[in-house]
């Protein structure tokens, strides 16, 4: 089941309020817990609490604190994009509603508010967090256009928009004229494909009312009596210009009437109306031009029997009106009569139960980039390893181990001499304390006579001496791996400087594999736009034989298990199934079989073509009864040159963000690195090393 549901609107004053109303009250009746996240949030004043927020919170007394029912204000997010920050918009909106969905069990998510010019913006922001949170989408729509196929072509293009990203649950077109209802219903159901739910709301002329307290902030008034009346709900307005006999007659239930404060004969025809049983109620009145009537006035009218909210408008008579009429009227917390009427709606017209299954029954194949990051910073903070990084002097080490250091990740060992190290911090301008990290020179460290000794025994049957030994240790490789061996690091990232081999010869040596593991061999953890995939292996064994490449897809496949991707295995080749002949493609073949033979359990499937393992409409034509054509998430490559020539060119014509190599198999985690690699690749890295160092 999805633990959440997005809606965002596609254009303003949709009355997306009713629709989130009406979802919470149908998920209260669902589930026990249920949250509300609102990513961003209009700019308030200071005190102030978001209108949406405040409503939701109240009626339905969720207990969350406000601060964390919302990650942004619309200002600072701006502020971000203008800045290029856009990724820390969406890495905090993860955070913010995972720290939610901890809580709860389910969590209703509320996109922006289209009350800004930047229309464009707002839609790309509200499918990108929904993509990112791996949410489906409920589109809420404005049906009370003149035109009801315009309304159908801004839904559907809304749909197709939305529809490429996420998924879309549901349409559900709003204040509809009751007139077209049944027209809209069938051109929506007709261009959108059978599967989104398709739900139509009509108009509520009580919703789109204004109530009295919209109309003092609206017209800045002061409430000079009825206190105690401000939810009144505005049907008309009527202005008190002519005398009091002709005025009578336009009185209509819920009116407002709007006069001169010097117009003490209305004042008290509109007052003695509304207690009369012969006339219509009056919800208000509203006195223009910053007149207060006398004192003896409103002492009169104050001893009527039911007072109605007077209000005094410093504006004159016309321009009050014009603002009055140009009111979008809101849900608020306090007017629990517009809340109820709104849920009230809901429930009448969408279909409940089907919409409350289909959210039940929803599983998102959506897992995107910044999601993964999230969940492996997540994973190496509950339990924070030592990680030593033997390449001290380079600045994308540097500055790697400054985010690593900021976010409280890990403890770092920097292997070089500090004033060197601090020498290149000051001139490249890295923000990283060297009193924040251990920084080591190997010979002069406590620990190097024993590490010489330890490496002596270990390998004087190599014909290594104690001379060689202690050449041996002053190399930063050797000494780094040590510090794992000897339990004072947990892992070791290497590689920025360093090649493959030398990164791995003393791993090899004395950190070895682990029992039952022939093999080391390599993963990259492909972050695709909406998907990670498991690539292996594409940096260690050149031609691995059929033995050797059915260990490094069981490995892979664990791999990808530990690290939250449901492992779908597809070893590859350049025929599908049976139909190809060849030593290469046989090759495959049986480690295919091998593979399965020692995790029976494993989706595997194998020989398979890479188009036809991640492309559902080639797989299921080629493969049509395999679990794993067109959605595997392990792709295990024949040999070296295939597997690193695909992963780069994935990585370069996609824009995917490549983590790895990271190394299967030894018996304490070390990971080698590219010579091309960024921070960003180092940090990721560090990460996927502590993660791999806790189930050691």
């Amino acid at each position: 089941m999805s633990k959440g549901i997005y809606v965002a609107t596609i254009e303003p004053n949709s009355g997306k309020s009713v629709v989130v109303l009406g979802l919470m009250r149908m998920l209260l009746g669902k589930t026990a817990k249920v949250g509300y996240f609102r990513p961003i949030i209009e700019d308030t004043e200071e005190g102030e609490v978001d209108n949406h927020i405040n409503t939701v919170m109240s009626y339905f007394e969720i207990d969350i604190n406000y601060k964390k029912t919302y990650a942004f204000k619309r200002s600072e997010v701006l502020d971000l994009y203008n800045k290029g920050k856009s990724g820390d918009v969406i890495d905090e909106v993860i955070r913010k509603y995972k720290y939610l969905e901890e809580r709860f069990d389910f969590i209703l998510v509320e996109g922006t508010d289209f009350s800004h010019e930047n229309s464009s913006l707002e839609l790309d922001i509200n499918t990108l967090i929904a993509k990112n949170l791996s949410l489906p989408v409920i589109l809420v729509s404005r049906g009370d256009k003149p035109v009801i196929s315009e309304i159908a072509d801004n839904v559907q293009l809304a749909y197709d928009t939305f529809k490429q990203e996420v998924e879309v649950i549901s349409i559900m077109a709003n204040k509809v004229t009751p007139s077209s209802v049944t027209e809209l219903k069938k051109q929506l159901k007709e261009r959108i494909p059978e599967g989104t739910d398709v739900s139509v709301i009509p108009n509520i002329p009580s919703l789109a009312n204004p109530t009295i307290k919209e109309i003092i902030n609206q017209v800045d008034g002061e409430v000079l009596l009825g206190k105690d009346s401000l939810n009144n709900q505005v049907d008309s307005a009527i202005l008190g210009t002519m005398q009091l006999r002709n005025f009578l007659k336009h009185i209509k239930d819920n009116c407002l009437i709007i006069t001169s404060g010097d117009r003490a004969d209305i004042l008290l025809g509109g007052m003695q109306a509304h207690v009369s049983k012969n006339y219509p109620k009056v919800a208000g009145i509203v006195l223009t031009g910053g007149l207060i009537p006398e004192d003896t006035i409103l002492k009169l009218v104050e001893g009527l029997s039911s007072v109605i909210p007077i209000i005094s408008a410093k504006e004159g008579t016309f321009s009050t009106t014009n603002k009055i009429g140009k009111i979008k009227t809101k849900i608020y917390a306090d007017n629990i009569e517009k809340i109820e009427t709104a849920i009230a709606s809901f429930e009448k017209h969408v279909d409940t139960d089907k919409l409350a299954n289909d959210l039940i029954t929803f599983k998102s194949g959506i897992f995107t980039p910044r999601m993964f990051q999230y969940n492996l910073l997540q994973r190496a903070l509950k339990n924070k390893k030592h990680i030593v990084l033997p390449e001290g002097y380079d600045e994308r080490v540097l500055r790697a181990a400054a985010r690593l250091i900021d976010a409280h990740v890990v403890d770092l060992t920097l292997i070089g001499e500090k004033d060197k190290i601090q020498e290149i911090i000051t001139r490249q301008d890295i923000p990283l304390n060297l009193e924040d990290v251990n920084v080591i020179v190997p010979q002069e460290s406590e620990h190097f006579e024993d590490y010489v000794n330890t490496f002596y025994e270990l390998r004087k049957h190599k014909n290594v001496n104690l001379q060689m030994a202690k050449d041996t240790m002053c190399d930063v490789s050797y000494y780094a791996t040590m510090m794992i061996y000897k339990g004072h690091a947990d892992g070791m990232v290497s590689g920025a400087v360093h090649t493959t081999q030398h990164t791995l010869r003393p791993a090899l040596q004395f950190i070895k594999t682990k029992p039952g593991v022939n093999i080391v061999s390599s993963v990259f953890f492909m972050c695709l736009e909406d998907r990670v995939s498991i690539f292996g292996d594409c940096a260690i064994n050149p031609n691995p034989n059929a033995e050797q490449l059915a260990e490094i897809a069981v490995s892979s496949a664990q791999t990808a298990q530990d690290f939250g991707v449901e492992p779908k295995v597809a070893l590859l080749s350049y025929s599908s199934g049976s139909s190809g002949k060849g030593e290469e493609v046989d090759k495959v073949r049986k480690a295919t079989e091998l593979a399965k033979e020692k995790a029976p359990h494993m989706k595997i499937e194998g020989p398979i073509q890479y188009d036809a393992a991640v492309d559902m409409r080639i797989g299921k034509s080629k493969l049509p009864d395999s679990e794993v054509a067109g959605q595997a998430s392990v792709l295990v490559f024949p040999d070296l040159n295939t597997g690193n020539n695909t992963y780069k060119a994935v990585q370069r014509e996609t824009g995917a963000l490549a983590i790895g190599p990271m190394l299967q198999g030894l018996n304490k985690p070390v990971n080698d690195l590219s010579r091309g690699c960024t921070a960003d690749d180092i940090y990721s890295t560090v990460i996927i090393t502590a993660i791999q160092a806790q189930d050691i």
